[in-house]
């Protein structure tokens, strides 16, 4: 099914080694991740990765269909073979970050057939907005994280194989990345989704091990990491 590497600072390094060697934005994180899979081969480009913090520093989980090639550096690439195996009613624990989005027409209107994506959440602060014309008694946004986070999830789950035991949602961050060169910056939210799923369908759930959730894969999203319970 491919590889599934951890990838992590080398112990003993100096302030300013491990400086310049951390990324400095999402399409940093991105360009180096993708040279260590081969950035000239076609399926170099089919990758998914996922960004945490051991303390002060980076570490990446990533998954790729090609194994990783080792690189002199600052950086040590734990490589192993991924290719699990799963059966229909498996119980398993699992984290996801993802860019929750809704698609609707350009307009609002149902005869508007352009479709653009909103953040979900930022969406259903517009409807709140709508629905409750008192601010006081609208909706916080932590409300409406776990109110709209778990339902964005709940929509795919099918699709992806599996459906939810159990379920927190928090972490809701905003994004704006600005590329030298390009005009308009790209931005995404993303929301941190760990819980309990009970696998229904193995075919699907390997699919969705293997691409991913949702969109803004380029810039860690996507990755379901799952473990027995």
């Amino acid at each position: 099914m491919g590889y599934l590497s951890k990838i992590e600072l080398k112990q003993g390094l100096d302030i300013r080694t491990l400086a310049n060697a951390i990324p400095k934005n999402a399409y940093a994180e991105h360009q180096a991740i993708w040279r260590l899979v081969g950035s000239g081969e076609p399926k170099a480009r089919q990758f998914l990765y996922r960004r945490e913090q051991a303390g002060h520093w980076p570490l990446f989980y990533l998954l790729s269909e090609i194994e990783p090639e080792p690189i002199e550096g600052p950086w040590d690439v734990h490589t192993k073979p991924f290719s699990p195996k799963v059966s229909g009613g498996q119980r398993l624990g699992f984290v996801l970050r993802a860019n929750p989005v809704v698609t609707t027409s350009g307009s609002g209107k149902p005869e508007d057939k352009r479709r653009v994506r909103h953040d979900v959440i930022m969406h259903a602060k517009r409807q709140e907005q709508i629905r409750e014309p008192d601010p006081a008694r609208r909706m916080n946004q932590h409300e409406l994280v776990q109110q709209v986070g778990p339902i964005w999830l709940k929509d795919r789950a099918d699709q992806a194989g599996f459906a939810l035991e159990a379920l927190h949602v928090d972490g809701y961050r905003q994004h704006r990345l600005s590329k030298r060169g390009q005009g308009r910056p790209i931005q995404f939210s993303t929301l941190d989704y760990q819980g309990i799923l009970r696998v229904t369908d193995t075919e699907r759930f390997l699919q969705s091990l293997q691409t991913g959730i949702g969109h803004a894969k380029a810039f860690g999203c996507g990755l379901l990491l799952i473990r027995r319970v």
